[in-house]
């Protein structure tokens, strides 16, 4: 099997009516309960070796994850040989003892296993997942997963229920015995299109994941999304969230997979804190022509942020991507969905294209994925200071005014970076509201840290405006930018 050989597959796929895959999970696999799930262990001993540095593991099927996905090792010379399911494969777990399931079961995903110390090979540790519909997960040496990618995102944040396709196939390519890096071919399926992906990766510090990807839409797509990202904010920084939310009940000091977004385009960078708490989700747009890179990041690495021992947020990666074919004129998209549950993803984002795009017409796609730990990292674009910290309180006890004003609040922004002076000299905040007024900008230098400080206090308009409020802030120096956009929500 080849790159061109999916092609061809999905370009077939396509030409026809889309088939739903068949609802064949047996009856004890769909009774399976969370735990009785994760009961389920694959075998280490019975793992494809993959050269000497990788091998991968299969994913039972059962409980949310009943679709049946063919799995094939391609050989450097040779036809595909498929994986057989056998129960021998897994210790199956309590709640499945004494049950038999025939070969033609087989699998829900596989993950892929890294010697991260080339030194020792048997040491291999699970970097890659692909498990449920086109979603997977990567992480760089001594991360946690944290955010998922997926292969394409359609009709995020419409109306109408959003559409999720499915991998339904892929070939695991056999690497040169001393290589660090697998190939993946990969077959996508969903009402609305057919694809073919290749997936080139690199497991280190950082994983990068280069992919490849021909799009053939069987429909018109209004709104597909490009490299989507999919996380998990709970609470962080800036306190309980948006306006009126409800502050959660919770010890750790903030609960969340990634913080914020970044988005950069030629001669600017933005970053924007994630909000929880709305009352109703929330899509917000980035546009930008050409489009340098985007990511959702986890930008706060101390484990005293959250002191959560098990959950180790602060090793969550950030992932970072990095366009190349197929990019044109669009926006990033930032899909925020009120949540009070630490396990749901309720952040998407991705970039969608200006114009849909039209049935019969495919897609060609190229880009890089990249774990991003903590910052400075390299691979973002750009010198600019970056914004470390956002909070958010009531300027009464530091700005008393009389009359008192409703519903001012003073954000406190930190940014660092060697683009910002010692001395302070020639640097100055430009800021900006939507709606009502940011007033009295004050800068600091924070010592401690080295790097800079924002105090400016926002006082609402007489009638709020229905959503968000968008402030800005960026630090200049002598008329030059030296510092991200901060963009948040009030």
């Amino acid at each position: 099997m080849t790159y061109e050989g999916v092609i061809a597959q999905a370009q077939r796929l396509a030409d026809a009516p889309y088939t739903p895959r068949p609802d064949d999970l047996p009856a004890p696999l769909r009774a399976l309960t969370y735990d009785g799930y994760r009961a389920i262990a694959f075998r280490p001993e019975a793992a494809p070796r993959l050269g000497r540095f990788f091998s991968a593991q299969m994913f039972h099927r059962g409980f949310l994850h009943g679709k049946r996905v063919a799995l094939f090792l391609q050989p450097k010379s040779g036809p595909p040989q498929p994986i057989a399911y056998r129960p021998g494969l897994f210790d199956l777990g309590g709640a499945l003892a004494g049950q038999d399931f025939s070969p033609e079961l087989g699998f829900a995903g596989f993950r892929l296993h890294y010697a991260f110390d080339r030194g020792r090979p048997e040491a291999q540790e699970e970097f890659l997942v692909f498990l449920g519909a086109s979603y997977f997960r990567l992480r760089g040496r001594g991360q946690e997963y944290g955010l998922s990618a997926r292969g394409a995102a359609i009709g995020t944040g419409l109306p109408q229920p959003e559409e999720f396709p499915d991998f339904t196939a892929f070939w695991i390519c056999e690497p040169d015995s001393e290589g660090g890096a697998v190939t993946i071919f990969a077959l996508l399926d969903s009402p609305s299109l057919a694809g073919a992906y290749r997936f080139v990766v690199e497991p280190g510090d950082p994983s990068r994941l280069s992919v490849a990807a021909t799009l053939h839409p069987r429909k018109t797509i209004e709104r597909l999304g490009l490299a989507p990202l999919t996380s998990m904010f709970l609470h962080g920084q800036n306190g309980p969230g948006a306006r009126g939310a409800q502050a959660l009940d919770d010890f750790r000091p903030q609960v969340h997979d990634s913080d914020g977004l970044v988005v950069a385009k030629p001669g600017d960078r933005l970053w924007r804190p994630l909000l929880n708490g709305r009352a109703v989700a929330q899509v917000s747009s980035f546009e930008v022509d050409p489009l340098e890179g985007f990511g959702l990041l986890q930008r706060e690495r101390d484990f005293a942020a959250y002191l959560d021992v098990e959950a180790r947020q602060e090793a969550r990666p950030g992932l970072w991507v990095a366009p190349g074919r197929g990019f044109g004129a669009g926006a990033v998209q930032l899909y925020e969905i009120p949540s009070r549950e630490e396990y749901a993803d309720n952040i998407v984002a991705a970039f969608v294209a200006r114009a849909p795009l039209r049935a019969g017409s495919p897609l060609a796609l190229g880009y890089t994925l990249t774990t991003v730990g903590r910052e400075p990292d390299a691979s973002l674009p750009g010198h600019l200071a970056r914004v470390v910290s956002t909070r958010i309180g009531s300027p009464d006890t530091l700005r008393p005014v009389s009359p008192p004003i409703p519903g001012r609040r003073l954000f406190v922004v930190d940014f660092e970076g060697p683009a910002l002076p010692a001395d302070g000299a020639g640097l100055a905040p430009e800021v900006s509201a939507s709606a009502g007024t940011l007033v009295d900008p004050v800068l600091e230098r924070v010592r401690q840290t080295g790097g800079w400080r924002l105090y400016v206090e926002w006082r609402p308009p007489v009638a709020m405006p229905p959503g968000d409020v968008i402030l800005r802030a960026q630090l200049m120096r002598e008329g030059r930018a030296v510092s991200e956009t901060w963009d948040a929500a009030a």
